[in-house]
């Protein structure tokens, strides 16, 4: 474990390699799990106002579900705002390329430069998890191990590329450049 800026930071966010191939999963982790992206707080106004934009990517089914659960919603399990699922598991916001592949639609708008909201920083951050305590102030970003990334983790580890770095711009949005200069200091004197 490392301290970074009051943040803890596991090693396995150094050590383990990563880097996603949507070819082998198909972008599973969009629709496999327990509940939807968490959404930070500052988010939930931010997904309103794209959401119009997003609208266009997305199923009848989905706009639906969306508009009747609403464009986030509040998971017990979870315990905090995530996006919403559909019948069968996956987020609401995600819609299926000519490959099967799972697209974000709030990625594809933004790549379109139809927003300036990229997604849910939990999904750019994924495989990396943060968990906090606010009344504590406690922070740490944990790396997330799941089976339906092997094919990322063997990607990674052939390409020679830390969990961290493949989330760079991730990182940065979240926490600053300072932050992951940091990162790779850490990195290079482990």
């Amino acid at each position: 474990m490392y301290l970074i800026q009051e943040i803890l930071v596991s090693d396995e966010v150094f050590s383990k390699k990563f880097v996603c191939h949507i070819d082998k999963c198909k972008g599973a982790c969009c629709w496999e799990g327990d509940y939807g992206a968490p959404v930070a707080e500052v988010e939930k106004e931010q997904i309103q106002n794209v959401y119009p934009a997003v609208k266009a990517y997305l199923s009848q089914e989905a706009i639906e579900r969306i508009e009747k659960s609403g464009k986030t919603t509040y998971d017990n399990g979870y315990g905090g705002e995530v996006t919403p699922l559909m019948e069968d598991g996956s987020c609401a916001y995600l819609f299926k390329n000519d490959y099967g592949n799972a697209i974000c639609s709030f990625q594809q708008a933004y790549q379109e430069a139809k927003i300036d909201f990229i997604k849910p920083i939990s999904c750019q951050l994924y495989p990396l998890r943060v968990k906090s305590n606010k009344k504590s102030g406690f922070e740490a970003i944990n790396y997330d191990e799941w089976d339906i990334c092997s094919p990322a983790c063997d990607l990674g580890e052939e390409l020679s590329i830390p969990v961290f770095r493949f989330v760079k711009d991730a990182i940065v949005r979240k926490y600053g450049q300072e932050f992951y200069d940091e990162m790779e200091r850490v990195y290079e004197h482990r």
